[in-house]
């Protein structure tokens, strides 16, 4: 026990927990506690808009595999966190969101900047504390620590701005590490059955098997199997990319290869994938969810275990951990599929190759002004080996996943189920300054791209040197597209007229590179990544769109459809 003032027991608890780097702006609600930031140890990186903060906490975490913290002002600089922390909720990010509130003796009196913060991150938040006392401060946030990275998703500390002054005796506490086990001894025997009576399995990697740091089990597993491996929708990186058995990502503008191995499965094992509804719909006119597949679902979360499909066997355990464990007690058993491994893997290698085929097929417009699709290729021709790419929401970023492969984990980061936009930007930053040695590259349709823009600003400032690709067709493309296939060209807010984005950061003290020749977009990325400076690297395309993002939550409207019956159309 140390005699010390509350705001040091929550600094000193940081320091614990190994917190380096906290987001956020600055505030009189915890004055007291950032005054000794900087003598802990601890940098505080401040931006523009608290969004930003909490988005930045979501990447850091990511990469690094750490708590990412952000803190801002108690009332609007809090609720500003909001859509960020849902982000890192649908990522499962450990992100520590720490929400000064308005005075104790002033809550619920309606003063300057109060609002009750606890319920607004309900159910985005893993697990909530109110610091009741200050002598309580240390206990409460070494709970909020362990919680956060234990269940891998954000928690909020609440902590009434008086209570940051006081003084009393704290127990620092370090980190607690809570073990994950590979599941239960039967579940995974069944597993270990399935799948050695299987003749056509595949593996889906999902987001587990990063966290889990399960690339090699997964590896090892599918080789002995010879079974291909899908991405699930948006973990493009849980597999290298270029394994003989990669097969490339579901969902949406996914890999046509991954679909239709896919649809030949006779079990199908879910390796850290809670098989989320978005990553299984048809796409590219393919129903590729095999109806009869058994499905082993590998998850550490037991509550998505058989969550939106049907399985076979649930497993409770790390995807790791599992993956290893399976292996073993397939060792003892005789594999179906060691029999015809030798037709599956030429089945493998045909389907990755009509599908490579096909998607240069579809990059290959000298149309000007640029096809989307020939941006995003020419991009993926000249990305570093071991770049970080953020994507944001939209008609152009979805259409990229058609296109960003990697070997390494920690790779790609969206924004998941919650499809903010300004998502990409910021996360690129956090993501910067956990792996300051690997270049950050945020891909933001010009939609997009104004509600994180003004962060060009904290990079200068701040020394982060991201590369933000922005993609110019002047509208909402997502959007437009619907009013395209629905509702007869009436284009109603999607129309946009942009500034020049490179110049607008040039005039904040980045870098701006306007790019309009598909054979400048290689070389403008690779100099943008160079200059190790912030950059904004502006493609102007053209306003091709591609398939719509969400067909299955649209209908024609009745007026639409009396008029075209009764005009026969």
């Amino acid at each position: 026990m140390t005699r010390m003032t509350s705001s040091e027991a929550f600094v000193e608890t940081m320091v614990a927990q190994g917190v380096t780097d906290v987001f956020g702006i600055v505030g009189s609600a915890y004055m007291d506690a950032l005054d000794i930031f900087e003598p802990a140890g601890i940098r505080f990186w401040s931006v523009a808009h608290e969004q930003a903060a909490a988005h930045m906490a979501d990447g850091y975490s990511r990469v690094s595999g750490r708590h990412g913290v952000c803190i801002a002002q108690n009332g609007p600089g809090i609720t500003n966190f909001v859509t960020a922390i849902a982000a890192a909720y649908w990522a499962h990010s450990p992100v520590v969101c720490i929400t000064p509130q308005t005075g104790s003796m002033g809550i619920g009196k309606g003063g300057f900047q109060e609002t009750n913060q606890m319920p607004i991150f309900e159910e985005i938040t893993k697990y909530q504390v109110q610091v009741n006392r200050h002598e309580r401060m240390a206990e409460h946030m070494h709970r909020a620590f362990t919680l956060a990275m234990a269940e891998r998703g954000p928690v909020q500390v609440n902590i009434p701005r008086d209570l940051f002054y006081g003084e009393a005796d704290y127990d620092i506490q370090p980190p607690l590490t809570i073990e994950r086990a590979a599941g239960g001894a039967a579940s995974l025997d069944a597993a270990a059955d399935a799948l050695a009576a299987a003749e056509f399995p595949v593996i889906i990697a999902g987001g587990g098997v990063i966290m889990a740091n399960g690339t090699q089990p997964l590896m090892a597993l599918a080789e002995y199997l010879q079974a291909p491996v899908v991405n699930s929708y948006l973990h493009n990186d849980s597999f290298p990319a270029s394994h003989e058995l990669a097969a490339g990502p579901l969902g949406y503008q996914g890999s046509k290869a991954a679909m239709r191995l896919i649809s030949q499965a006779d079990v199908i094992l879910a390796l850290g994938s809670r098989l989320g509804p978005f990553g299984t719909l048809p796409q590219h006119g393919i129903e590729y969810w095999p109806e009869n597949a058994k499905v082993i679902q590998v998850d550490i979360d037991h509550r998505m275990l058989g969550l939106v499909q049907e399985v076979e066997v649930a497993v409770h355990g790390d995807a790791a951990a599992a993956a290893k464990e399976i292996l073993d007690r397939l060792q003892s058993r005789d594999v179906t599929a060691h029999s015809n491994a030798d037709a599956r893997k030429a089945e493998i290698a045909k389907q990755k190759a009509d599908w490579a085929q096909e998607l240069t097929e579809w990059s290959s417009s000298t149309d000007m002004p640029m096809a989307p699709r020939r941006a995003l290729r020419e991009l993926e021709m000249a990305m570093p080996a071991d770049a970080m790419v953020t994507t944001d929401i939209g008609n152009i970023c979805s259409v990229a996943n058609s296109y960003l492969n990697f070997d390494r984990p920690n790779s790609l980061f969206a924004a998941m189920m919650w499809g903010n936009c300004g998502y990409a930007f910021p996360t690129a930053m956090g993501a910067k300054i956990a792996a300051p040695e690997r270049p950050a590259i945020a891909y933001v349709g010009d939609g997009a791209w104004g509600m994180s823009m003004a962060e060009i600003m904290t990079c200068v400032r701040e020394d982060i040197p991201v590369v933000a690709v922005v993609f110019n067709n002047q509208q909402w493309g997502a959007e437009k597209k619907n009013q395209i296939d629905f509702y007869e060209d009436r284009y109603v807010g999607t129309d946009l007229e942009n500034p020049s984005f490179a110049k607008i950061s040039e005039a904040m003290g980045g870098n701006g590179i306007k790019v309009e020749k598909p054979d400048e977009v290689g070389d403008a990325l690779r100099e943008a990544v160079a200059s190790n400076r912030p950059t904004v690297l502006e493609i102007m395309v053209s306003r091709e769109l591609g398939e719509p993002f969400r067909r299955d939550a649209l209908n024609l409207p009745v007026r639409l459809l009396e008029k075209y019956e009764k005009y026969g159309v």
